[in-house]
């Protein structure tokens, strides 16, 4: 562990983002070794103990390497909202600073690093008969009519949320009904000042190559036993947790509304269009310095150059 000198100037907090199956966990590995400290994950999936293939976790050899935090920290059966991961985060960097000079924060959920690193104004609370109509909405006409409704009052959040998750589009749209205020504007006030300094790392490559990975992904995920996982979790379809891609379209297969090939086909275009979102969310942000995957070396020595 770092130890930090008296005197030092404050902590540092290395984020690494960008899109789904761009290679953020072996640079994080790589990065948080070389400067001796843990990492925090910001995937809003890899929380839950019950979802582990699907949401691509670090493997058991990769956990050893470095220690992880909220990697199996939560269960599918209790909510964990960004403002909680704010919360607990926060509390936990500010343990791990005690002893390290730098902590890695990785992951590409855009919500929940922007949780710990601007914070968010405080939520209006909806009435519970604007939960239970757009719920209503959802279970009676999909999701279609909540994404037109978003698009319409949000069209910021839109191009940035997962559309296929339906927690997120509820929970925005709860907000705008109960405010008259568009979610994403409640990202756009005066960040929270932190006691950490921040350098923040997004990867990308070419879209085609990006694509290539995603499919293989899939591919790998359905031979280390996806679809047994998803099988295992079907009693709870209907929890918030497991409303995302590559669990919502098998439980479509085992529902029989699809076969397994049209399933496995949208969990690629599905996840395809989640990582075009999630580049449009780092990319909003001017503050973050954008490398190609295997750039390892170039990213460890610009970070060094800004502590």
């Amino acid at each position: 562990m770092n130890q930090p000198p008296e005197g030092t100037s404050p902590k540092t907090l290395i984020v690494i983002a960008g899109p789904t199956a761009i290679g953020k966990t072996e640079l994080a590995i790589k990065v948080a070794q070389h400067f001796r400290t843990e990492i925090i994950s910001a995937d809003s999936r890899q929380f839950y103990r019950e979802m582990s293939i699907g949401t691509a976790k670090p493997s058991p050899e990769e956990l050893k390497q470095v220690k992880h935090h909220f990697i199996n920290s939560h269960s599918i059966y209790h909510a964990f909202t960004a403002g909680d991961f704010e919360q607990q985060a926060l509390e936990t960097l500010a343990n791990l600073f005690i002893s390290n000079n730098t902590v890695v924060l990785a992951g590409g959920s855009g919500l929940f690093i922007d949780a710990v690193c601007y914070g968010f104004d405080a939520l209006p609370k909806a009435p519970e008969a604007i939960r239970k109509e757009l719920n209503s909405i959802y279970t009676q006409h999909g999701l279609t009519p909540l994404q037109e409704e978003l698009k319409t009052n949000d069209p910021e959040y839109y191009a940035q949320v997962d559309l296929n998750n339906p927690q997120r589009i509820i929970r925005a749209l709860e907000v705008y009904r109960t405010s008259g205020r568009p979610f994403s504007s409640y990202r756009n006030k005066q960040t929270s000042k932190r006691p950490f300094n921040t350098i923040k790392i997004a990867l990308n490559t070419d879209r085609h190559l990006l694509y290539e990975r995603i499919n293989q992904r899939v591919d790998l995920m359905m031979q280390h036993g996806l679809l047994n996982e998803v099988k295992n979790l079907l009693p709870n379809q209907s929890l918030n947790a497991l409303q995302t891609v590559g669990y919502t379209e098998l439980f479509r297969f085992l529902n029989n509304e699809i076969s397994l090939d049209t399933a496995i086909s949208q969990i690629k275009q599905n996840t395809r269009r989640y990582a075009k979102r999630q580049l449009t969310w780092f990319k909003r942000d001017p503050s973050y310095h954008w490398f190609a995957p295997g750039e390892t070396e170039h990213i460890i020595t610009f970070i060094e150059s800004r502590l």
